[in-house]
């Protein structure tokens, strides 16, 4: 464990202590990021799967006999599974192949002859010793596999125990990848090129593996399974025969010229389809790597959207045939009305459409029309901005990402909520919801159907759904969570609770009326001492006995956090008074920190948590982030002009850029080479899905309705 704890500490830049003591609490970590707490889990995880794998792979020679002081420092020193694999190729146990045959013919010991390269003899007199046609007793002649009838045959299988031998060595293979890895190049090509596919700019393109990006090997990889494309990486062959060569090959002999055909036997034969498959598989990982840390980057971005508060919302799904669904509810969340409006082709009611909502904006003071972003959307759109200059009410609308709506509506969960609410209801209601309140509408859904990122469906599945889930935890805890209003879907991406605890606080709550305070959850069914130290600093009472618990302080802090307010003249009920909150901000600004924990006895960092908190009691940590445009009128596709400057939405960000929303049905792509003059590495480290940017229309093509954005305005 030692090992592991100090490669992670040096992998992560941190310190032992840290890696050691990682639990929930700062103090003890070190004021460790989330972030860099799962990157610790994921290496954790990956260092002990690998020490237990080479505990498997020393007992497993050692069984064999074969075990020596070499192996066991080499697999000591190995920092990967696969080097750790490639160590044990030797020794594992083999399904028939022409060395395993020559083997069992006795051959093993022609080998050896040829490959030390010092007999004299003519290689042809040292194999006839090995025809063994007339040794054999007249049941083994029948068993092919043992019987040697030739000199050619002999000295073939002895040459197949050479090549698979070299193919086997731990040392060839990691030469051979290592230069792999700094000359090799991947190359496609289309399986027809005839064929129209969204793979023609990879019909007959190279690109070196050192440099290409994640998204394109994800893209060649889906182009490959969909039989539009070939892939082959072409290697430095000359340069890795050459060494093997130098090597194996002791001067000019006989055998010279035979050990030079075998070596490219082994190599093409054995070695380069199977790195050919290692390399394909760590360029995949590590392209699914990035693209699942792209995805959760952006789905945390969206999950923390900024609420919209104390807004009566109507709730627009757009369809065609089946008719635009409208749900109104209230700034609570509370369903009002519902009906099903036909605007759109084929039935195109505008008429009837605009009385009906007009009567429901005036009925239930609507203030805010939040329209879904799927089929038929922009249409809506239209429909939307005319409709409001009917109203005198001031209503403006807003497009909101519709994705994953359908799966929530038919969900066992969206039965639960609106059971006498028809299924495609439920999806206008969940539309007005996210504008509300995103990261508590969007933790009901699968969160892969969130729908930002790129290639979610094609990487690994569980390690996917893994990262998310830590996502949407990291996303839960950082705003914390209305124990009396709070839905299990969310209470159960709280740190320390899970389904069946998130269902018992909610029945509590139905049975016993709202929770009065914190330690109050410790009645709760299957919620213990553990799960209330880890849960109780994310939950929250806004109008409880208790005003600390507005605040993320947690319950073992209470007593600090007093003795804090006290010694500044204040109280803990004046957090719920605004003049005395502001006045105790201005205070807390003061405070000397080191000085402070010392007369409290806790740690400095918790100290510094806590004055955080009661800087800003009760604030949604969410209200810092970008709000969303708000609009009134509608701009066509064909409005938009070469050089016009407009606002628009980071609806997602990828690896070559991001995909801005400038209220046209089609999102606009601002390329990585339009975000700054300065050099951009990575799109996300200038922007975030959700951000307001300013952009430059610099190219239109309306035929396949592309827009090209510039940021550098």
């Amino acid at each position: 464990m030692d090992k592991i704890v100090k490669q992670i500490a040096e992998e992560l830049n941190i310190k032992d202590s840290q890696v050691e003591n990682t639990s929930y609490r700062k103090e003890v970590t070190g004021g460790l990021s989330d972030e860099v707490l799962r990157t610790f889990g994921e290496r954790l995880t990956y260092l002990r799967n690998l020490e237990t794998r080479k505990q498997e792979i020393i007992k497993s020679i050692d069984e064999q006999g074969k075990l020596t002081d070499e192996i066991l420092q080499a697999i000591a020193i190995s920092k990967t599974l696969a080097e750790v694999e490639d160590i044990y190729r030797p020794f594992k146990q083999k399904k028939k192949t022409r060395a395993t045959v020559a083997k069992a013919k006795g051959l093993e010991p022609l080998a050896k002859i040829i490959i030390e390269q010092k007999e004299e003899k003519p290689i042809e007199e040292i194999a006839k010793e090995y025809i063994n046609i007339d040794k054999l007793s007249e049941e083994d002649k029948k068993n092919k596999d043992k019987v040697v009838n030739s000199v050619e045959e002999a000295i073939q299988g002895a040459l197949d125990i050479i090549a698979e031998d070299i193919s086997d060595n731990s040392k060839y293979r990691k030469e051979i990848k290592r230069q792999c890895w700094r000359e090799a190049q991947i190359q496609t090509k289309a399986k027809d090129e005839e064929q129209k596919s969204n793979y023609e700019m990879y019909y007959d393109k190279k690109e070196p593996i050192k440099y290409i990006p994640s998204h394109r090997i994800l893209a060649i990889n889906r182009g490959e399974k969909e039989d539009f494309l070939k892939v082959k990486i072409e290697k430095p062959e000359d340069k890795i025969l050459a060494y093997i060569e130098k090597d194996i090959i002791k001067g000019d002999t006989q055998f010279t010229e035979m050990l030079k055909s075998t070596i490219l036997d082994s190599f093409e034969r054995l070695i380069e389809p199977s790195i050919d498959r290692e390399i394909r598989a760590d360029l995949t990982e590590k392209a699914e790597e990035k693209a699942i840390k792209v995805f959760g980057k952006n789905a945390k971005q969206l999950l923390l959207g900024a609420p919209i508060k104390g807004k009566t919302v109507m709730g627009f799904d757009p369809a065609y045939r089946t008719g635009c669904k409208i749900a109104v509810i209230d700034e609570t969340g509370k369903v009002l009305d519902y009906t099903t409006v036909y605007p759109t082709e084929p039935q195109n009611d505008v008429i009837g459409a605009k009385k009906e909502l007009l009567k429901l904006i005036d009925k239930d003071k609507i203030d805010m029309v939040a329209i879904g972003n799927g089929t038929a959307s922009r249409e809506s759109e239209a429909f939307v901005a005319d409709l409001i200059k009917d109203t005198s009410r001031d209503v403006h609308y807003v497009i909101v990402s519709e994705a994953g709506a359908s799966v929530y509506s038919a969900s066992k969960l969206a039965t639960e909520e609106y059971p006498d609410i028809n299924v495609s209801i439920r999806g206008a209601i969940s539309i007005a919801r996210r504008l509300q309140d995103p990261l508590a509408e969007l933790v009901k859904i699968d969160p892969k159907a969130i729908g930002v990122g790129q290639y979610q469906h094609d990487v690994n599945q569980s390690k996917l759904a893994e990262s998310l889930t830590g996502v949407v935890e990291d996303s839960v805890n950082k705003v914390g969570v209305d124990v009396n209003t709070a839905t299990p879907s969310l209470l159960s991406y709280v740190s320390g609770i899970n389904k069946t605890i998130a269902k018992n606080i909610v029945k509590y709550r139905d049975e016993n009326g709202k929770l009065k305070e914190r330690k109050e959850l410790l009645k709760v069914p299957k919620l213990g001492k553990v799960a209330y130290e880890q849960c109780a600093g994310f939950l929250r009472i806004p109008d409880g006995k208790n005003a600390l618990e507005i605040t993320a302080v947690h319950p073992e802090s209470y007593e600090a956090t007093e003795n804090l307010l006290k010694s500044l003249g204040f109280d803990k009920e004046d957090l719920r008074d605004r003049i005395k909150a502001d006045e105790l901000r201005q205070k807390l600004k003061t405070v000397d920190i080191k000085k402070e924990a010392e007369k409290l006895n806790i740690g400095e960092m918790t100290l510094t948590d806590i004055i955080s908190e009661l800087s800003k009691p009760g604030r949604d940590p969410r209200e810092d982030m970008p709000k969303p445009i708000l609009r009134q009128d509608v701009l066509k596709f064909e409005d938009l002009q070469v050089g016009m400057i407009l606002n628009g939405t980071v609806r997602n960000v990828i690896d070559f850029g991001a995909f801005v929303d400038i209220g046209v049905k089609y999102d606009g792509l601002v390329h990585i080479s339009e975000m700054s003059d300065k050099f951009i590495k990575n799109p996300s480290d200038l922007v975030s899905v959700g951000d307001i940017v300013k952009v430059k229309v610099i190219k239109i093509d309306p035929e396949r309705k592309k827009v090209a954005l510039s940021m550098k305005v």
